[in-house]
C-alpha cells in the first residue's frame, strides 16, 4: 500500500525538572547568564504580580480574575523571544509576555476592575499589541488578520498569537492556522497547553497524540517543547519568528506546563483534579527549575533572591496603589470604544445612562 504522507514532532528540552542541562548544544541567548537572570528575575515577578492579584481580588478590589501561576517560564520565554515591532495576540493570562512587553500592572487591575481603559497600554512596544481577548481562540484569527497585513505591506513583522490546549478545538483556531498556511503568512502561534482547559482535562478535548501536531494539517513546522524549561520555549519561539520573517511560513508551537491555579478565581479546581496531580505538576514547575541551574552556575544565591523580592514588593504597591488612585470612567465610556460611529439606538442608550447618573 502506498503512503500519502507521514509526519513527526520534535520534542524540545534542555533543562529537567532539577535544573540539569539535557544536551550541550545551549542556544546564544543561555550562554549569557547576565540575561538568563534578567528572565528570571521577570518570572519571579510575574509570580508576585500573581499572587497580588488574587489576593486583591479576594478583598474585592478586583473583578474575576485568571492566575498564571505555573505558566511563567512559557509566558517570558515568547516575551522575549520577540522583537519590538513584532505583535502579540493573547488570551488572559500571558502576563509574563506582557510585563517583558511594557504592560504594567496597573493596567492589568484597571481591565481585571472593570475598566476598558486598562487595554490601553501606555507603554511601547506594547501599545501596539492586541487587548485581553476572553473569547476562546478568537485572538487567533486577529493575529492570522495581522499577519496577512505585514505580508502586504511586506513589512518584516510577526505576528505571535498565545491559545490554550482547549482552544485548539475551536474552529477559530484552526480557521487562522488554515489561512496561515494556505497564505505562507508570518504567524506563530503558540498552544500552551496547561492540561486543563477549566475542568476538561487535555485527553477529553482531542484524540490527537500531541496539539503540535494540529499545525501538520495547515502545513506549518510544527514543535512541541517542555513549557516549563524557559530555554526550551525561547529557542523553539526565536527559530519559529526568524523563519517567519524569512519568508518560511508560520508555526504551530506546543508548550507543555501545567496550570498550578484554579483556572480562575470563580473556580475551584479541587472539585474535578486530584491534589496528588498537583503536587507532582509542582515538582515539574518553572521558576525552582532555573533558579536551580542559574544557583549551579554561581549566578545566583538566596541573598540575591531575598533582595529581589524585596525590590518586588515595593514594585507592587507602588502598582497596586496606582490602580486604587485611578479614577473611575465616565459613565458614557462603556459605549465609547466598540464602533467609530455609535448606532442611533446606542447613542439612545448612552445619554439615558448619562441622565440618569445626574
Amino acid at each position: 500500500m502506498a503512503i500519502a504522507a507521514k509526519f513527526e514532532i520534535d520534542y524540545v528540552q534542555y533543562m529537567d525538572a532539577e535544573g540539569r542541562l539535557v544536551r550541550d548544544d545551549l542556544p546564544e541567548f543561555a550562554r549569557n547568564l547576565e540575561h538568563m537572570v534578567e528572565l528570571y528575575k521577570l518570572m519571579v515577578s510575574t509570580r508576585i504580580f500573581d499572587a497580588k492579584s488574587v489576593a486583591m481580588q479576594r478583598t474585592g478590589k478586583l473583578g474575576t480574575y485568571a492566575s498564571c501561576l505555573g505558566q511563567e517560564a512559557t509566558q517570558v520565554g515568547i516575551g522575549s523571544a520577540m522583537r519590538p515591532e513584532d505583535v502579540l495576540s493573547l488570551s488572559y493570562r500571558e502576563y509574563g509576555a506582557q510585563l517583558f512587553r511594557g504592560v504594567q500592572p496597573r493596567e492589568v487591575y484597571t481591565y481585571w476592575g472593570g475598566d476598558e481603559r486598562g487595554n490601553d497600554y501606555q507603554q511601547e512596544p506594547a501599545r501596539h499589541d492586541f487587548a485581553w481577548a476572553v473569547p476562546i481562540a478568537t485572538q487567533c484569527l486577529h493575529a492570522a488578520g495581522a499577519a496577512l497585513a505585514f505580508k502586504i505591506r511586506r513589512e518584516p513583522r510577526v505576528a505571535v498569537c498565545c491559545v490554550g490546549d482547549g482552544g485548539t478545538s475551536k474552529g477559530d483556531f484552526y480557521g487562522a492556522i488554515n489561512m496561515a498556511g494556505a497564505q505562507q503568512l508570518p504567524l506563530v502561534a503558540v498552544i500552551i497547553n496547561n492540561q486543563w482547559a477549566i475542568s476538561l482535562p487535555r485527553h477529553q478535548q482531542t484524540g490527537a497524540k500531541t496539539l503540535a501536531q494540529k499545525g501538520i494539517a495547515a502545513g506549518l513546522y510544527s514543535v512541541q517543547v517542555d513549557g516549563n524549561d524557559i530555554i526550551a520555549v525561547r529557542a523553539a519561539v526565536e527559530e519559529a519568528l526568524e523563519r517567519a520573517r524569512q519568508g518560511q511560513g508560520g508555526s504551530v508551537i506546543e508548550a507543555v506546563t501545567y496550570r498550578l491555579s484554579d483556572h480562575t478565581t470563580v473556580d475551584d479546581a479541587r472539585r474535578y483534579r486530584s491534589s496528588d496531580e498537583v503536587t507532582e505538576a509542582w515538582t515539574r514547575e518553572p521558576v525552582k527549575r532555573l533558579r536551580r541551574w542559574l544557583e549551579a552556575q554561581g549566578a545566583w544565591d538566596e541573598a540575591r533572591e531575598q533582595a529581589w523580592q524585596a525590590d518586588r514588593d515595593e514594585w507592587m504597591d507602588n502598582e497596586v496603589n496606582a490602580y486604587l488612585q485611578t479614577a473611575a470612567p465616565e459613565t458614557g465610556a462603556m459605549f465609547d470604544y466598540t464602533f467609530a460611529e455609535l448606532p442611533v439606538d446606542l447613542a439612545r442608550q448612552r445619554q439615558s445612562a448619562i441622565d440618569r447618573e445626574h
